[in-house]
């Protein structure tokens, strides 16, 4: 006798319907299982996935997309640079599309941004995606994606940026999350507060440091004690060894972790000890800045939301809720890098 794997009939490929009656649940709790959605039981997910496996069923995503008028496939542009920023990025958007059954195409862009972002954005467009999110954390890439006339929705993801009739932006407040940096800075009692700031190519060290400088001018305090890197922690440390030289701060804020680490091993190396020498903040909370020595205080970016956001608003561009809201707030995570400055 047939088994039940050959239910779906000789020279048809089994269908939804089929694993829904093998599995004994409705077809729309298969969707929501195939679409990895919250909201079923795990015996009921088991049973499920345990059918599709028996049928040795496929989706057929080009019915899927002819049936819902959508490509199905998510168009991402991001920049080449393997920072954690862009990366983390481009990881909880890939995430977020597969959870709405999505399939995601990326390009990567790099310089000359004229050229390959135009081109990116194109190649995207002839595929047929459905809608496009633009990772550009340098400003000359922004500037180029908001310049493009596409034919599809467009979400930019950048620093600092807002939102145009052609042009949805998104990203956290950057600004925001270094004024918090410094704000604890400052409440902790120090006054001598110094900024590595990130390269200021790139939209987020822009705002960073723009976000010390606002704090530091706000509690009447000196705001010109700053210096420019490549975001490296071979930068960092090269500076480290500098402010020993020429005086040395009782608080440094790193525009990321990596160059506050780069910071922690110049002063460990020349006996200066954090925090009780000198107070290190970073940006980003990488993992593993809560095993650094000591453990780093930092503020923490939320990829995960931001991603989902600009998904949400590439299915509703009109949406008046998601284009007024403002920037979402990052969190400062307080660890052993920061006490208040010696008397």
């Amino acid at each position: 006798m047939p088994g039940r794997g050959t239910a779906a009939g000789a020279g048809r490929h089994p269908g939804l319907r089929d694993v829904a009656r093998v599995a004994g649940v409705s077809h729309q709790t298969v969707s929501r299982v195939l679409n990895d959605l919250p909201d079923v039981a795990p015996t009921t997910r088991s049973k499920v996935l345990a059918a599709v496996e028996e049928l040795g069923y496929r989706r057929n995503l080009t019915a899927r997309n002819l049936a819902t008028n959508r490509s199905g496939t998510l168009g991402i542009v991001t920049d080449a640079s393997p920072r954690l920023g862009p990366v983390s990025t481009l990881m909880a958007l890939e995430t977020a599309a597969r959870t709405q059954g999505l399939t995601c195409a990326v390009v990567t862009i790099r310089e000359p941004y004229a050229t390959s972002v135009p081109a990116a954005l194109r190649g995207l467009e002839e595929m047929g995606v459905h809608g496009i999110v633009a990772i550009a954390p340098l400003a000359a890439a922004a500037a180029t994606v908001r310049a493009y006339r596409a034919r599809v929705p467009l979400v930019l993801i950048a620093a600092g940026e807002v939102s145009t009739p052609r042009v949805l932006a998104l990203g956290e407040d950057q600004e925001l999350g270094a004024r918090i940096a410094t704000q604890h800075l400052i409440r902790l009692g120090h006054r001598d507060v110094v900024h590595i700031a990130g390269s200021l190519d790139w939209l987020d060290g822009r705002v960073r440091h723009r976000g010390w400088a606002a704090e530091m001018d706000e509690a009447g305090l000196a705001s010109h004690r700053w210096f420019e890197s490549d975001w490296s922690p071979a930068y960092a440390y090269a500076l480290g060894k500098t402010l020993l030289e020429e005086g040395l701060p009782t608080a440094v804020f790193a525009a990321s972790d990596h160059m506050a680490l780069g910071l922690l091993r110049a002063f460990a190396e020349s006996g200066v000890r954090v925090p009780h020498d000198v107070s290190v903040i970073g940006y980003d909370d990488v993992e593993g800045s809560d095993f650094f020595f000591p453990p780093l205080t930092t503020v923490r970016q939320d990829f995960t939301e931001l991603a989902r956001d600009a998904l949400n608003l590439l299915e509703d561009p009109a949406s008046a809720a998601l284009r007024e809201e403002p920037p979402k707030a990052p969190t400062l995570v307080v660890r052993g890098s920061t006490a208040a400055p010696r008397a």
